[in-house]
């Protein structure tokens, strides 16, 4: 007992001795987080690249334009994280909106970065608006919604659901937008649907439509492996009993803009009326 208050009093002394061990429990705290980043992040395909694809639902205009707000917010968490992003395929829907942005449709688009995947799987879900529409002429209260998807980039590594040629229709069309400038004078994108699933995929932003064709094809590996691992998640929930939400009516964030400021996270139960940083990519804010 001597011996630890005598230890305890030349701590308080020694400057030298607090300043070395808050260097070590900095670097136990390190440690620790990266622990547990590598539990949290120790899914299948979680190393992997993401390939994420946003499309615009009830709201009209105001849902288009919701999609280019949500592609921003991607584009800067991206840049937060040091991760690569590139522009796969866009439907583009009316322009003139806020800030001279125009509606988007829908988009597809590659994630690159270590653990990019297992970063952004769940941000999978229906995500919903509230503000004031700055398409009404009366500025009235408007609701809507976007569908965010998040797949893994298959590698050839790993062992992926088969495609066999017969199941697939292939159709080939112009490009537009950006990316595409040249390709308006061939048909160089690509549309590939997956007959037995429904799934249908296209790439559009490459010159060659043979790497339009590569670039689909590896999408639609990524869509139907994620189909097939949520079908064998439901049936683990059905023999449990438990059942989660999925597709559209799987609504996991609110992000409101008037009367008031607040996004909240439906899954974590995470707020913050920071709705700005949010929309600026600081996704973290939420976690």
């Amino acid at each position: 007992m001597k011996e630890t208050e005598e230890m305890y009093e030349n701590f308080k002394e020694d400057d030298k001795m607090k300043e070395d061990f808050a260097k070590e429990v900095e670097q136990l705290k390190e440690e620790v987080k990266k622990e547990e980043f590598k539990v949290f992040l120790s899914g299948k395909f979680d190393k992997n690249n993401a390939i994420i694809e946003i499309q615009s639902g009830a709201g009209g205009r105001d849902a288009e334009d919701f999609v280019t707000m949500l592609f921003r917010m991607y584009q800067r968490y991206a840049e937060r994280k040091g991760f690569n992003l590139k522009v796969i395929y866009t439907s583009e829907g009316e322009s003139g909106g806020p800030e001279g942005r125009s509606g988007i449709k829908k988009i597809t688009f590659e994630v690159k970065g270590g653990y990019a995947f297992g970063i952004l799987k769940n941000e999978s879900g229906a995500h919903r608006l509230v503000r004031k529409s700055p398409f009404s002429s009366g500025g009235a209260r408007h609701t809507s919604f976007a569908q965010v998807e998040v797949f893994p980039v298959i590698k050839r590594s790993d062992k992926a659901f088969v495609i066999k040629e017969e199941d697939l229709k292939i159709d080939t069309f112009k490009s537009s937008g950006p990316g595409g400038q040249n390709v308006n004078k061939r048909e160089s994108a690509i549309r590939i649907t997956h007959i037995p699933t429904g799934v249908v995929v296209s790439s559009q932003n490459e010159r060659k439509q043979s790497e339009n064709r590569r670039i689909a094809m590896s999408i639609l590996q990524s869509k139907l492996e994620k189909i097939k691992e949520d079908n064998e998640k439901r049936e683990e929930e059905k023999a449990k009993g438990e059942m989660s939400g999925t597709g559209w009516g799987n609504q996991i964030r609110n992000y409101v803009l008037h009367p008031y400021k607040l996004v909240k996270d439906l899954r974590t139960k995470n707020e913050t009326t920071n709705v700005d940083e949010v929309l600026d990519g600081n996704l973290d804010l939420l976690n």
